[in-house]
């Protein structure tokens, strides 16, 4: 496991015009791990993720202070490529987004705007994805049928597929399992656990089992303040903070 930092956070905060969502966060991600963030709904852990592939840059209003770091350099800086950062940094959502497309044509639309035309290339690439996405076996005599013809597992496995296909540093993943059931669930996590061994993820979970099961380091955040991180096996078992163990525990959250 490398210790090297992939991303980090410098005092970053977050404004929804007047309002900070995100206060004062300092938080590396090292690579080849997967960080969960954890905390209460509506804490900012989605804004926070979101934040770091300039997702929020859509939002009217919003701006950024401190740093948010890729490879050493300030993502938000002046002659930032912001198409570039969602190349290297790719984003799975909440609820499975499939284009409505063939299989083939959903996972390949991000090469395809960024200019990849060669039908073989776009062919490896397809089966690459899908394969890295556990997926490959089960969609690969489908390729031309609808994305929404599949279940709602198989929808966000494809959504993964089409991220990776763009082949990112950096997999943020915001709540990728909360819409699934158990096996696709459990599909999703033996994934995640697979998928390290190439990429630095960053989880975003409600889910305390969850976090405990995927992640090597896990962050907790609270109205928008990151209350403590530190290794998965020590939140879970001896927390630092008071506050920390109550939520983990179930006493409030």
């Amino acid at each position: 496991m490398s210790n090297k930092t992939k991303m980090a956070t410098r005092d970053m905060s977050f404004y929804y015009g007047d309002f900070k969502a995100i206060d004062d966060i300092t938080l590396e991600f090292r690579e080849n791990q997967v960080t969960a963030l954890i905390g209460p709904s509506g804490c900012g852990k989605s804004t926070f993720l979101r934040s770091l592939n300039r997702m929020n840059d859509i939002i009217p209003g919003t701006r950024v202070e401190g740093q948010v770091l890729l490879d050493g350099e300030d993502i938000y800086g002046t002659d930032v490529d912001v198409v570039e950062i969602r190349r290297r940094v790719g984003m799975v959502f909440q609820k499975p987004n499939p284009f409505p497309k063939t299989i083939f044509n959903d996972v390949t639309y991000g090469l395809r705007v960024s200019g990849v035309k060669n039908k073989a290339e776009l062919q490896d690439r397809v089966e690459a994805s899908l394969k890295a996405a556990a997926i490959w076996d089960e969609v690969k005599d489908r390729l031309n049928q609808s994305a929404l013809s599949l279940s709602g597992g198989q929808q966000q496995r494809l959504c993964i597929a089409r991220a990776l296909a763009i082949e990112p540093e950096v997999l943020l993943l915001d709540e990728p399992c909360s819409a699934l059931d158990p096996i696709a669930t459990q599909k999703i996590e033996e994934l995640i656990q697979e998928l390290k061994t190439n990429y630095t993820i960053i989880i975003v979970t409600h889910n305390m089992q969850q976090a405990a099961r995927v992640s090597d380091v896990t962050a907790f955040f609270y109205i928008g303040r990151l209350i403590e991180v530190d290794k998965t096996e020590f939140m879970f078992t001896k927390p630092r903070l008071q506050q920390t163990e109550d939520y983990i525990t179930g006493r409030f959250g």
